[in-house]
């Protein structure tokens, strides 16, 4: 007999196997927007990239509490590079959906967390809970004007994206894709949330033909890069 557990429940019992993982997000659970459960899935899949060369780099960082995560799962040996305008998002576009252009209007929402404005200090104080603060680089600035010609000279084996809408997370994968390595990750954090997203990895990967597939860790969506061919 088939019994259904609830979410809840499996949710508890994935962050009581992964102590270790747990115990960043205690420690970084000020810095970040995301589920205790969640936040694990990306450790894990951040670990799954702990044999391959590269940076790390996450565009998007709000007080950079996941990548702190990541840097204390991974060490403080790698470069990592943290992008965001810490002024918030960009405006949202009809291309990304009814849904977004209501969400950034109600102002009032628990979950607006001002339009995901944050400081680059803030950011800096999780670098360092993440032990990893003299690696890393504080990229301030809209995406289009921070990202083109940006050259990560060791490569990328993890780029994490938390843009939310189509044209940033676009100019992400246009500016970074090509340097992620063979077998290097891309975490989409809003691949599930926000439309615009979830259409700007489709295009991308379509325009380009790539044959990359969509993978989920707990809801987590990612891509493992097939190779590392000149597009």
């Amino acid at each position: 007999m088939f019994v259904s557990v609830p979410r809840k429940i499996k949710n508890l019992f994935y962050m009581l196997f992964n102590p270790t993982l747990l115990k960043s997000y205690v420690l970084l659970r000020q810095y970040t927007m995301i589920a205790p459960s969640t936040y694990i899935a990306n450790l894990k899949i951040a670990k799954s990239a702990a044999g391959i060369k590269g940076s790390i780099v996450e565009c998007g960082t709000w007080k950079g509490g996941m990548i702190a995560g990541i840097a204390r799962a991974l060490g403080p040996r790698r470069n990592y590079y943290l992008f965001d305008s810490f002024e918030g998002l960009p405006e949202a576009e009809p291309i990304d959906g009814d849904r977004a252009l209501k969400w950034q209007k109600n102002k009032t929402s628990p979950y607006y967390y001002d339009n995901c404005k944050a400081s680059k200090e803030d950011a800096q104080r999780a670098m360092e809970i993440g032990k990893a603060k003299k690696t890393s680089q504080f990229v301030k600035g809209w995406f289009e004007d921070t990202l083109p010609g940006v050259d990560i000279a060791e490569g990328i084996s993890i780029l994490r994206m938390d843009a939310d809408w189509y044209s940033s997370t676009y100019q992400i994968l246009d500016s970074f894709f090509s340097q992620v390595v063979a077998g290097g990750y891309i975490i989409i954090d809003d691949y599930y949330a926000w439309e615009g997203c979830s259409k700007a990895v489709h295009d991308y990967l379509a325009h380009y033909k790539r044959p990359e597939r969509i993978y989920s860790e707990r809801g987590v969506a990612y891509i493992i890069k097939i190779s590392d061919y000149e597009q």
